[in-house]
């Protein structure tokens, strides 16, 4: 399936760079034999991560408790009984998931890719470097360091396409008994959800636990538990160990039921979620055209990554939507990959609430929407798009 032309999906950029910006064409396919959903084109990492990457992990309080419970989770259940542990974590952003560690005195390591995010970790006290996890870099750090016991990662093992040297660089890195435990938006909940705006440049895959199974055995290693999160629209957290190490939980064998049942090992699943894919961005055009043609206000709420699938696939312009509303300031002044469509601050927002709002950051809807109560006191209404386009609030 084409998306068709596609920008970098965290690039929000200046009217200047919009001469130069980059496009690719998304297109995406499942492996019949490892049951892999993936993009079949991926735009160099470069271009993705680096120095004015605009995400940050700590923007959420959410997401913060989220990883704190993640954190304790990993310590209570794996190091408890580990004398010295050492824990490294794959694309540790700002810190949000390691400082948990600091503050137990657990000796750790970050590896993050973009220089700006991983200043921040470094000025907060968290030993970090800038680098792309492979191979070569699990020699370096054995060599420095020593091998790790636990490695973890959340939303990053998603965006590497060299996922090879990734998994090759884990069992160096890792001890014979230790384990690794990830966490990424899963393909069981982006298919029913219809929510392919989970797919962007950052997503070279799609997990399933079908797929995960299959690439760590590969490397003599097992998928040991699964458990499922409602973070991001639908994630999944693998634990997995070397073979023969721990057993396999009934969790998994009932999870690659489910996907059995599910259909992510056929054909045809993947065909309705196209035809599925092209419905939602009719429903959705339809309603934003009929709001605009009866003179109404509408602004887009959080300019995520995901909002430039949304925006481009459905051919959202600034006929539609007046701007955007971001809390990160990096982003605020600058345009939306693609479309370019304005992006303001908050304060924008409260000042002048729109007829409509359009909401990008649907998976925390919760969050926001506890915040913004006076905004849907005074009216306001709530565009959503999964799991299917309605109205909220009016």
């Amino acid at each position: 399936m084409s998306f068709g032309r596609m920008p970098i999906a965290n690039g929000f950029l200046t009217k200047e760079q919009f001469k130069d910006e980059y496009f690719f064409d998304m297109k995406t396919a499942v492996c019949s034999k490892c049951n892999m959903f993936q993009l079949l084109m991926q735009p160099d990492r470069e271009q993705m991560f680096n120095e004015n990457y605009a995400f940050f992990s700590a923007t959420s309080e959410l997401m913060g408790l989220h990883f704190k419970q993640f954190a304790n989770h990993v310590m209570v259940d794996y190091l408890k009984n580990v004398k010295g542990p050492f824990v490294v974590e794959i694309g540790s952003n700002d810190g949000i998931l390691l400082k948990h560690f600091v503050r137990e005195n657990i000796r750790h390591l970050g590896i993050e890719p973009s220089a700006n995010v991983a200043h921040i970790a470094s000025k907060n006290g968290i030993n970090t470097i800038v680098e792309f996890f492979d191979e070569n870099i699990a020699k370096e750090i054995v060599e420095e360091y020593g091998q790790a016991d636990v490695f973890i990662g959340a939303n990053v093992m998603c965006h590497i396409t060299y996922i090879h040297s990734i998994v090759a660089g884990i069992k160096i890195l890792l001890k014979p008994e230790g384990i690794v435990m990830f966490e990424d938006p899963y393909l069981g909940d982006m298919l029913p959800k219809t929510s392919y705006d989970q797919i962007y440049d950052e997503h070279s895959f799609m997990f399933s636990v079908h797929s995960i199974q299959y690439l760590f055995n590969l490397y003599d290693m097992d998928v040991i538990d699964i458990e499922p999160q409602d973070t991001h629209g639908g994630t999944m957290r693998y634990v997995i160990a070397n073979k023969g190490v721990m057993p396999v939980t009934d969790n998994v064998f009932k999870q690659l039921k489910i996907e059995d049942k599910m259909g992510l090992t056929r054909a045809e699943t993947y065909e309705k979620f196209r035809q599925n894919c092209e419905k939602s961005r009719d429903n959705l055009m339809n309603l934003l055209n009929d709001v605009r043609n009866r003179g109404k206000s509408i602004v887009g709420y959080a300019a995520t990554s995901k909002s430039t699938t949304i925006m481009n696939y459905c051919g959202i312009t600034t006929g539609h939507l007046e701007y955007i509303s971001d809390t990160t300031p990096i982003k605020q002044g600058k345009y939306s990959p693609g479309v370019h469509i304005p992006v303001k601050s908050h304060e924008d927002f409260l000042n002048n609430y729109p007829d409509y709002t359009l909401l990008f950051a649907y998976n925390h809807s919760k969050e926001i929407m506890a915040k913004e109560q006076e905004y849907m006191r005074q009216g306001g209404g709530w565009i959503t798009y999964v799991p299917e386009v309605e109205i909220l609030n009016k």
